[in-house]
């Protein structure tokens, strides 16, 4: 899936306090987790690309991605591809984060979309995935913390029957957390593996400020700026302690239909606007310079 502490949020110290006394584990204290971040941000830093497809994966793989994320309906947000899907995609070679989310729209889901959801956890692990990518939120905008164990739960004991480890993201749910640090701090709690986020932000860019406090804040957690992300962006992303960047490296697709064109319940009004997106060769191969250009 593709701010600054300054929308009245609670910021670093007042967030790790909060999210400890939701969460039942001992915070990390802002002195050591601010000394982590340096750390952080001397390893190498990984580069995903978002894929809707086997297609896209083998650009994201030639061009030298480190992993993907799969989605369908990229245009949309992201939703929860199919098993087939996932197969094909994981054949590829790459490493396959896939995405688990049921609808489009906002991250408040309802005890029959999580079950929904854990089912499809399952099923992508199933299927090849190395790891999902899930968010739940409650109505007030904190991260739900029941909904997330369930879909946590579900991905360990999947990797559990595959015999293999299984990694788990929080994704963009929560730049639309009411405080996304705390949410982070509660998601580290609950064992994720990363985080993608813009920083609550409509870009990582905007949200420099707000990733640098979260890379600090959970320093054994991969922190990985997403949002409107191109790779004129990297150099000054990593300098916020992340531990990877989120592309969606996508252009629209060239249009193959000459014969009479309808629309089809989307918002598109003419054919030209009615298109999807594929992966692009030429961003994928400028990510994966600007990414190595800070060795």
């Amino acid at each position: 899936m593709s701010g600054g502490t300054g929308r009245g949020r609670p910021g670093g110290a007042e967030a790790l306090s909060r999210a400890a006394a939701d969460s039942g584990s001992d915070a990390v204290s802002p002195a050591g987790a601010a000394a982590a971040a340096p750390a952080a941000a001397r390893t190498r830093l990984a580069l995903e690309i978002a894929v809707t497809g086997a297609a896209g994966a083998r650009v994201a793989r030639d061009g030298g991605a480190d992993r993907v994320e799969l989605c369908s309906a990229l245009e949309l947000g992201g939703v929860t591809p199919s098993e087939s899907a996932v197969a094909a995609t994981a054949a590829v070679g790459l490493p396959v984060q896939v995405l688990v989310r049921c609808r489009p729209g906002d991250f408040v889901h309802d005890d029959e979309e999580v079950a929904l959801m854990a089912a499809e956890v399952r099923a992508a692990v199933g299927a090849g995935a190395a790891g999902v990518v899930v968010g739940v939120l409650d109505a007030d905008g904190a991260l739900h913390a029941g909904a997330m164990r369930r879909l946590i739960g579900a991905a360990r004991e999947a990797g559990d029957a595959a015999g293999r480890p299984v990694e788990v993201t929080l994704h963009r749910a929560i730049d639309q957390a009411a405080d996304p640090v705390a949410a982070a701090v509660l998601a580290a709690s609950l064992g994720v593996t990363r985080i993608l986020t813009s920083g609550g932000a409509p870009s990582a860019a905007a949200g420099a400020a707000t990733l640098r406090a979260i890379a600090a804040a959970v320093p054994g957690v991969e922190v990985m700026a997403g949002g409107g992300v191109g790779p004129g962006d990297v150099a000054a992303l990593a300098a916020t302690g992340i531990g990877a960047v989120h592309l969606s490296a996508k252009r629209p697709a060239p249009a193959r239909h000459t014969s009479t064109w309808v629309p089809m319940g989307v918002a598109a009004t003419a054919p030209d606007a009615d298109r999807h997106f594929v992966t692009s060769p030429e961003v994928v191969a400028a990510a994966r310079h600007a990414v190595d250009a800070l060795r």
